[in-house]
């Protein structure tokens, strides 16, 4: 597997990367390399797309940075596990951070739902594109995540996928193992959603339908009570330790 390059500027771009091929720049992102980051025609920065793997490119313009030129592929395109991150969307520099982390702890896809205790209805999913295209770029990570539109909980439950494993991370559950829970679903199949609620908790029925799902595990997050974009990490992180790809084993 081919080493990333953390000392680089990464810069992400929906244009096609291939050898020879120019990448023209919009304004915000030759502000970026060329205010921002210092650089000027001649200087390296990596380029990826979500769909090409990772570029060498070189900056090129006149006065200001303004295309970039594609030389050689660094690193192939990969993909991430199929683990879907459902929460209730937070407020402002908070929902920042749970998306960035989410993104960096290797979720597939953003799902924000709307449970009855959620702090608020209002989503921007450009803002949450944003984030998950600054996580990316800054952490070396080559596929982006999906960023869905908000949906009410039982809709959503109503819609997604039978055959999906949930982890339905719930304050109220007993205190257990949730490695050991975990792994009586091991090896994976079928992708992962992982549930994280709002602060101030689930109602009683939100709950009951939760547990009616076709697939669930419920996991308590351990004796401490847990902010929800701490808990974001830590589910996440249970999950990928286990069913995730933190190990050869799991091909989710």
């Amino acid at each position: 597997m081919p080493k990333t390059d953390f000392r680089s500027p990464r810069l992400f771009t929906d244009a096609t990367l291939a050898p020879g091929a120019m990448v023209v720049l919009d304004k915000d992102q030759s502000n970026y390399l060329g205010n921002v980051l210092r650089l000027s025609a001649g200087d390296g920065v990596l380029a990826f797309n979500g769909r090409d793997g990772e570029w060498r490119t070189t900056i090129a313009g006149r006065k200001r940075p303004e295309h970039l030129i594609v030389d050689t592929q660094t690193r192939p395109q990969d993909h991430l596990p199929d683990i879907h991150y459902v929460f209730a969307p937070l407020k402002h520099a908070r929902l920042d951070y749970m998306a960035q982390k989410a993104v960096e702890m290797g979720a597939a896809r953003l799902t924000p739902v709307v449970t009855r205790f959620t702090q608020t209805s209002r989503v921007n999913t450009e803002r949450l594109r944003a984030n998950v295209v600054e996580a990316a770029e800054q952490c070396g990570i080559l596929s982006l995540a999906g960023v869905d539109e908000p949906l009410p909980l039982p809709r959503y439950l109503d819609g997604r996928d039978p055959a999906r494993l949930l982890v339905f991370c719930d304050e109220d559950a007993e205190v257990a193992d949730p490695l050991a829970a975990l792994a009586t679903h091991r090896p994976p199949t079928g992708g992962i959603d992982v549930l994280i609620g709002p602060e101030g908790g689930f109602a009683e029925e939100e709950r009951a339908a939760l547990r009616r799902q076709p697939r669930v595990v419920t996991l308590s997050l351990g004796p401490r009570i847990l902010r929800a974009d701490t808990a974001a990490v830590a589910a996440l992180g249970l999950v990928q330790a286990v069913l995730g790809d933190f190990t050869k084993e799991n091909t989710l």
